[in-house]
């Protein structure tokens, strides 16, 4: 008998999801002999899941289902019940929204086998529905085959804190007393992660897929890493990230716990700070109150760690008692990185952050490599029926851009859900008279692209061999950023609709033909009726 054979329960849990629960289900099932059990853990249903799941179990005896009698509230408690009940000799967990595809188990399985590890990690990847595209999670990590013998050697590790892409030694986690925040304790993930880093354990990383993560921006029940408007998201995800570290330190594990902090800086500071301005006034200051207080514990070196964009952005709230500068701080914080004007230096010379707030240093900007720098790239955008022409504006940083030298922009507008490329162009940059900024003129013929969302890249080209890829700021002004119907030699007519991704960057939206128009109209009409 193979001896990888039954040696692994998938805990599945699940509430109120009975339309993708069996999918996920069976997905782990299709692992093959490997899977010793599946453990559903519904946690106390009304929709009908868990005699969805009791009529699979009939006819598939590797399927067992634990029903809660009362909700837990989160997503800790079931998985906590699966640990409990798992019989085989290592355990995995997948949420009822989610899948396993082909061949993860045997590759988890195998890597923690053959190299006596007490916890396997592979790649996640973001599948958006229903599009389909795909982004890796944390490659980095999982670009080649790696065995470490404890955690602290690969510090990175912190950054991913899914538990949900791992293969864990039952014992393991039984030994250690590692489980998950009971109840209601959103990012529970985070917390489960730190301790499982804790007890440093000796690890397996593998390059394959080994979880595919559902996101459904449109679902009418956002997920936790999803709905983010309300300032509850922000208080729990900075318990979560404080918690993590105080059980990081006290397990004596210090440089994963001052990599923790960097991770908060660079990820949650950076991502909920570009999304700032779309929440109204009352919610900045209190994400701007609750984010200073937490930063005040940190230390000069937790600072150190991070890349520069979110250690800016915390110095900037840890300087101001109240929120300022917060459409400059969104550029900051996009990815990548964009400083836009003004550009102020303090008395002896030093670029800093404004004339208001000099004690915010910049002089790293004088010491990056141009590559790495937050250059500031305007793009306007004026849709028409002949001659559409993409205008952008390059910003100097610091006599950075005039140093290099700016002299072509590789433009670039690629579908976000196909990746396919349509429209790919290189034009010179000229230095503007009597002003630190550099122009290009693009014509854009938008029957080219054909339906569907546009991301514009670019990549600056330098006098000195160097060159920088970014995004460009969507302009908002008077007859920008509107929908527009143009007609169209190839679509009869076009509607093009520029805007800004949360992000800030311009993107462009394009539905062609009298269909698209009324599809787009169809849509709005309905949006208005649910208001």
């Amino acid at each position: 008998m193979d001896r990888h054979h039954s040696q692994v329960s998938v805990v599945v849990i699940g509430y109120d999801d009975a339309t993708h629960v069996a999918g996920a289900v069976r997905s782990a099932l299709a692992q093959g002999p490997a899977v010793r059990e599946v453990i559903a853990v519904d946690d106390c249903s009304a929709d009908g899941s868990a005699e969805l799941l009791q009529r699979l179990a009939a006819a598939e005896p590797r399927l067992r289902v634990i029903r809660r009698r009362v909700n837990s509230g989160g997503c800790g408690t079931p998985r906590n019940d699966g640990i409990e009940a798992a019989t085989a000799p290592y355990v995995m967990f997948l949420d009822s929204d989610d899948v396993l595809p082909p061949g993860a188990v045997d590759s988890l399985l195998r890597a923690a086998a053959e190299q006596d590890a007490e916890v396997a990690a592979g790649l996640c990847v973001r599948r958006e529905l229903p599009s389909g595209r795909e982004t890796p999670w944390q490659p980095e990590l999982y670009a080649q085959p790696a065995v470490l013998a404890r955690p602290s050697r690969r510090t990175r590790l912190v950054h991913d804190t899914l538990c949900v892409n791992k293969l864990y030694r039952t014992d393991f986690l039984r030994r250690h007393g590692i489980r998950f925040p009971d109840g209601r304790f959103p990012y529970e993930d985070f917390v489960f992660t730190a301790r499982v880093l804790a007890a440093a354990p000796r690890m397996a990383l593998v390059p394959d897929t080994v979880y595919v993560w559902h996101v459904r921006r449109s679902a009418a029940q956002l997920s936790i890493s999803l709905d983010r408007a309300g300032i509850d998201n922000w208080r729990a995800r900075t318990e979560a990230h404080r918690l993590s570290y105080d059980i990081l330190l006290h397990a004596g594990e210090k440089r994963l716990a001052r990599a923790a902090r960097a991770r908060f800086l660079e990820h949650s500071v950076r991502m909920y700070a570009r999304e700032l301005d779309q929440r109204g006034a009352e919610y900045r200051r209190a994400w701007w109150a609750l984010t200073r207080a937490y930063l005040k514990t940190f230390d000069t070196a937790d600072f150190a760690l991070a890349p520069a964009p979110g250690r800016v952005v915390a110095r900037v709230i840890l300087a101001s008692a109240e929120p300022r500068d917060v459409p400059r701080l969104r550029e900051l914080a996009a990815r990548p990185a964009r400083l836009t004007p003004p550009y102020a230096r303090a008395a002896d010379g030093t670029p800093v952050w404004s004339a208001d707030l000099p004690e915010v240093r910049l002089d790293h900007l004088l010491e990056r490599p141009l590559h790495l720098l937050p250059v500031a790239v305007d793009a306007e955008l004026r849709p028409r029926a002949r001659d559409t022409l993409l205008r952008l504006r390059l910003h100097e940083l610091y006599r950075r851009m005039g140093q290099a030298g700016p002299e072509a922009v590789d433009v670039e507008f690629t579908h976000r859900d196909r990746g396919r490329v349509g429209l790919a162009r290189t034009v010179p940059l000229t230095a503007e008279p009597d002003s630190d900024s550099w122009l290009a003129n693009v014509p854009v013929d938008l029957g080219e692209l054909g339906s569907g969302t546009w991301d514009l890249r670019l990549r600056l080209r330098f006098r000195d061999g160097t060159s920088r890829e970014t995004t460009a700021h969507a302009l908002a002004g008077p007859g920008l950023l509107r929908r527009t119907a143009v007609p169209s030699a190839r679509h009869g007519l076009l509607l093009v609709q520029p805007y800004a991704t949360h992000a800030g960057a311009l993107a462009l939206r394009l539905a062609p033909g009298w269909r698209g128009l009324t599809d787009v109209m169809s849509r709005r009409i309905k949006r208005l009726l649910h208001q």
